[in-house]
């Protein structure tokens, strides 16, 4: 199998099922019961022929002609191909403005993630609850990590220090990191690396809204 498939889907098609998802539970809120991979085509402007071949990859569900495919059966697939039905607890290293976003944001518990303790080095942030979550000094997260067999970080630290906490994440046992922290971490061939970097995502939006005011 290719190095960039997952349990027999590309990691391409990994990145779309979250939006898929997200459409889904609204057509199912609107009580829609079936929906046509066109359909979801159109919706999220995406290629036709890519959603069907997707649906085809991630789902157990297969579409009938012209009803479509079951919403309920798409949903129930789609989140156990993502570990939703599987919530995994996290820790959350770095108690500044957008430790605070991640740990006010409800819906994570949705998407299979549950914040279990925040940590800082900072003496002004030690001791205080974020939304029901208590921030813990930083030097304790490689050994409750390894007590609690925590298997996912979140850097949210300054670039500076990223590295230093990925380390101590490491050394606690976890296997997947979630880093907002916009620097390259060095980690095991075995431990997972997802960036999140806002700088680059900012310039790429900037980059298209600049073609497009060109074209006005």
């Amino acid at each position: 199998m290719d190095d960039d498939r997952k349990y027999g889907v590309t990691i391409q098609a990994l990145r779309r099922v979250p939006y898929y998802l997200q459409q889904l539970k609204i057509l199912q809120k609107n009580n829609v019961e079936t929906v046509s991979a066109p359909k979801i085509a159109e919706l999220l402007y995406l290629n036709e022929v890519q959603v069907r071949k997707d649906f085809a990859s991630v789902s157990l569900s297969k579409g009938k002609p012209k009803a479509g495919f079951s919403v309920s059966e798409l949903i129930t697939n789609m989140e156990k191909l993502l570990g939703y039905d599987n919530t995994e607890e996290a820790v959350l290293v770095g108690a500044g403005s957008l430790a605070h976003a991640l740990l006010a944001y409800e819906e994570l518990k949705t998407y299979g993630i549950k914040i279990v303790a925040a940590f800082d080095n900072n003496a002004a942030y030690i001791g205080m609850e974020i939304n029901g979550t208590k921030v813990l000094p930083a030097e304790k997260v490689s050994d409750l990590c390894r007590r609690m067999k925590v298997h996912i970080g979140i850097i949210t630290v300054p670039a500076a220090q990223a590295q230093i906490v990925c380390d101590q994440l490491v050394a606690g046992g976890v296997l997947a990191i979630w880093n907002f922290a916009p620097v390259h971490l060095s980690v095991p061939d075995h431990i997972l690396v997802q960036n999140e970097n806002l700088a680059a995502s900012l310039a790429v939006l900037s980059k298209h809204l600049k073609k497009t005011i060109d074209k006005i």
